[in-house]
């Protein structure tokens, strides 16, 4: 197979860094940008050597003819763009979440299935190597499971520019929260089975149906539990916004840090500092008999190199003929849960999966 041709949609910070994945990769050749502001899509095609820019993405899907479309823009978007990228018979890789609706995303995976096309979505924390070790440390732990993970994000200038544009479909603890839910699940490996939820608007400057604050609890069936918490904005705190923890009978694991403050740095969202593993076993007067572990995660890669991760997985899938029903089935999934947090801030009542 020769190099796929491959058309960008969206041209802010993943797109860009997919961009980059796809123009480092032999298998890919970028056939076309697509964004909607003339600046951003005319800077990401200097960079890459002056690839062709539109403006519009139908008219970008008639003139290049990919077999390959990577969509990177608002949620809103991704089930009409989507869905257009596979009827023109193309592969297709998109950002989370999938579509805004679980009926929208079944589908979107029922007509790439149809179509005979791969279709992967961008839960960058599968491919990244500290959380792939966090998550089968943690399930060295024993059941059940206690799973605690936040990212509250201080955002001001473009950043909370974004965010304010997110919040137009969804709330932040949908948005992130569909990468955290999914760890869970890989985690317990265990079916959920409800959901409760809380969520706060605190700014004037969102919709008055939308709440920029949010945690969410789950339940499994194997009883273990997590909460995941999200907030966006000018006000939040940077005391305790980055929790990154899991409790078994045996122990508990939690990524550090690198005390690197909330900051709009998107590498400041999956970036590490260390990993800390603690063994829960007593002696007969009760003392640890192990010591607490420290692993290094100095070598992870960088935003750019985990989006470079990403789509040599996709390349994989395409080439190899991969199967993606696990992957689609786990995307899904998360997005479910997340909709029934959404679904029990805004009634109050528990949501039964």
């Amino acid at each position: 197979m020769g190099k796929l041709k491959t058309l960008v949609v969206g041209c802010g910070n993943m797109g860009t860094s997919h961009a980059r994945a796809y123009h480092q990769l032999d298998g890919f050749e970028i056939v076309g940008l697509v964004s909607r502001g003339e600046e951003s899509r005319e800077r990401l095609s200097n960079e890459l050597g002056g690839v062709a820019t539109f403006s519009d993405y139908t008219h970008a899907l008639e003139v290049t003819k990919p077999e390959v479309v990577s969509i990177n823009t608002y949620p809103d978007t991704h089930f009409d763009y989507v869905k257009m990228a596979l009827e023109a018979n193309a592969h297709v890789f998109v950002e989370k979440p999938l579509a805004l609706t679980v009926e929208e995303a079944q589908t979107l995976v029922d007509l790439a299935k149809k179509k005979g096309k791969k279709m992967v979505v961008g839960y960058i924390l599968r491919v990244h190597p500290t959380w792939a070790k966090f998550t089968r440390m943690a399930q060295t732990l024993g059941k059940p499971l206690v799973m605690r993970m936040n990212l509250n994000q201080q955002s001001s200038g473009s950043h909370w520019y974004t965010h304010k544009q997110l919040m137009k479909s969804m709330s932040p603890i949908v948005d992130c929260g569909v990468h955290y839910v999914d760890v869970m699940c890989s985690m317990t490996r265990s079916n959920p089975v409800s959901v409760s939820a809380i969520g706060a608007r605190l700014s004037n400057e969102i919709d008055a149906d939308m709440y920029n604050y949010g945690q969410l609890q789950v339940r499994f069936e194997d009883g273990s539990v997590g909460w995941y918490e999200a907030g966006w904005g000018p006000m939040m705190s940077e005391t305790a916004f980055f929790i990154k923890d899991v409790i078994g009978p045996n122990g508990c694991v939690s990524i550090s840090d690198l005390n690197k403050g909330a900051s709009d740095d998107v590498e400041g969202h999956s970036k590490t500092g260390n990993l800390k593993l603690h063994y829960s076993n007593l002696d007969a007067e009760g003392h640890f008999t192990k010591k607490d572990e420290i692993i290094d995660t100095a070598d992870e890669p960088d935003h750019d190199g985990l989006c470079l991760l990403e789509q040599e997985y996709f390349h994989e899938a395409i080439v190899n003929d991969l199967d993606l029903t696990h992957h689609l089935n786990d995307a899904i999934n998360s997005l479910k849960i997340v909709l029934a947090a959404d679904a029990s801030v805004r009634t109050g009542k528990t949501i039964d999966l």
